[in-house]
């Protein structure tokens, strides 16, 4: 049959936006009443980013698997090809016409807005109709947040779109879904989390009815947000499941806690309705941040306040190189630091106050600029959201403009955080005869110590990169200097003014009660990933 007998499918293409359920371009490309190409395409040059490890792609080689079983059962299983987006557009039209192309707009970084831009010009020029749909609370087009938190709260109040009824195939080969020797990976020897819709779905539901009750006060610790955080943002990430779907999900758990009577809530246990307000609430903050991004895409490679241009030291090298590498290592000599870094390079995921413990060490302590230990970190992140990771890096870091600054000092979160040592122990096994004592700080043992234990301090163990109280008094001095002046003043406003919060406000409309306006007026970045 030549092509120009063929009837014209309708494309879904599929990016980060791994499922079938609340996938607006899939629904709607069901509803067209012509054949549907269900798409993914495994683009090298994304795969050989500097922010891209091979754990990504087991991830996403799991979620393809499952997404291809589920589309195949309504009809058209998941057509797959390695290339760039273009060509490979290109190439499907050459074997089948495009009547149009579905896909979700895209929040993303530089490069992925870049091949975005290109695949529009493309359509353009071929005549084919390309329609991106929302795909969570970010709003395109924006130029600041006046209206952004409403837009927000009418999308997450709006009913989920269903899975279709089914999908009428196109006659094409939907070709394999490739390994890492095919993409040619270097072998993934990470432990992360296993990917698929049916899993994140599985995780928000023990989150809901059976881990989550003790969110609120053990997400801030490893060794207990490990199970009490819901640990979804991979799969948010991705795209297994919606953010809309989280909300509801929780807010409907919620209301069915509010509902029981005192015996009921007395038998449940725990602090459920705080947690869970503070979860929703984090997934409006995960929004917030993505939202900036959506705006402001440079934030990937420029500090948000110019004003610190400069400030830190663009570029690693010698002793800074030194600190980067033993940094991403674990072997700073602070065995928190060391030992969060160790967990999180094995496992892709660590909770957020330990995140921006490391951020903090790294920036302040180290005084690395984030532009240089931003790719370790996209690469150790299983759940790498560049919206969420530039805007973290730069608040963690001081160049964002909020007004707090945050240095985290290691040894009191370890002595918080992990107050027995187990974490570190089994993170940093060479401490593991090391008394609790001096288990976050072992470079104050005496030295006769030391030798009884086998554990010397230089040798077994590094010492300490820097004295934190001299680094943290200087990073102060440097950023406050930066701070305090009337310019950066005038930008630090500007700022705001374009990304900041205007949450107090619609409270204030909706006469939201006092406490609860409190707590959703902190802008303080705390956002929890999960």
């Amino acid at each position: 049959m030549g092509k120009q007998r063929q009837t014209p499918v309708h494309v879904v293409w599929f990016k980060r936006d791994l499922r079938v359920l609340d996938h607006a371009p899939l629904w709607w490309a069901t509803q067209m009443e012509a054949p549907v190409l269900p798409l993914y395409i495994a683009e090298p040059s994304f795969l050989r980013a500097h922010n891209f490890d091979p754990a990504h792609w087991s991830f996403t080689q799991a979620c393809l698997a499952e997404l291809r079983d589920q589309l195949a059962g309504l009809g058209q299983p998941l057509v797959v090809r390695v290339g760039e987006a273009v060509q490979t557009l290109q190439s499907l039209s050459r074997q089948i016409p495009i009547a149009k192309i579905w896909a979700h707009e895209e929040t993303t970084h530089l490069q992925g807005y870049a091949r975005d831009r290109k695949v529009a010009e493309w359509a353009k020029a071929q005549g084919v109709e390309l329609t991106l749909l929302p795909k969570n609370g970010v709003v395109r087009g924006l130029t600041n947040r006046d209206e952004w938190e409403e837009r927000r709260e009418e999308r997450m109040r709006d009913v989920q779109i269903p899975v279709p009824e089914g999908l009428r195939p196109s006659p094409i080969v939907i070709g394999r879904i490739p390994d890492h020797t095919q993409l040619r990976l270097r072998r993934d020897k990470r432990q992360t989390q296993p990917g698929g819709e049916k899993e994140a779905h599985r995780l928000l539901q023990t989150f809901l009815e059976e881990r989550g009750s003790e969110y609120i006060t053990q997400m801030s610790s490893p060794v207990t947000g490990e199970d009490a955080c819901s640990r979804l943002s991979p799969h948010l990430a991705y795209g297994t499941i919606s953010v809309r779907t989280a909300v509801q999900a929780t807010q409907k758990r919620i209301r069915a806690i509010n509902k029981m009577d005192s015996d009921e809530r007395e038998a449940l246990g725990g602090r459920w309705t705080q947690s869970l307000r503070a979860f929703e609430s984090r997934l409006a903050w995960r929004d917030h941040f993505m939202q900036k991004i959506e705006m402001q895409p440079d934030i990937e490679t420029e500090n948000l306040v110019r004003a610190f241009d400069g400030l830190r030291p663009d570029g690693t090298q010698g002793k800074a190189q030194a600190w980067l590498e033993a940094w991403e290592q674990g072997e700073t000599g602070y065995p928190m630091v060391d030992a969060c870094m160790r967990y999180l390079n094995k496992t892709g995921w660590l909770n957020f106050r330990m995140r921006a413990m490391l951020v903090s060490f790294a920036a302040h302590d180290l005084w690395l600029h984030w532009r240089g230990f931003a790719p370790h970190l996209a690469r150790a992140f299983l759940d790498y959201e560049p919206g969420i990771h530039y805007s973290q890096l730069q608040m963690q870091s001081g160049t964002a403009g909020n007004k707090t600054l945050r240095i985290y000092d290691p040894l009191k979160q370890g002595q918080e955080y992990d107050h027995d040592g187990a974490f570190v122990r089994r993170w940093v096994p060479e401490l593991a005869a090391v008394p609790t004592s001096f288990i976050h700080a072992p470079h104050l043992m005496p030295d006769a110590m030391q030798k009884s234990l086998g554990v010397i301090v230089g040798s077994d163990y590094p010492r300490p990169l820097v004295d934190h109280k001299k680094a943290a008094k200087l990073a102060k001095e440097r950023l406050g200097a930066v701070r305090h002046d009337p310019i950066a003043e005038e930008e630090f406003e500007m700022v705001r003014q374009m990304h900041g919060s205007r949450r107090a406000a619609v409270l204030a409309r909706k006469k939201k009660p006092s406490h609860e306006a409190r707590e959703s007026e902190k802008d303080d970045g705390q956002l929890r990933l999960f």
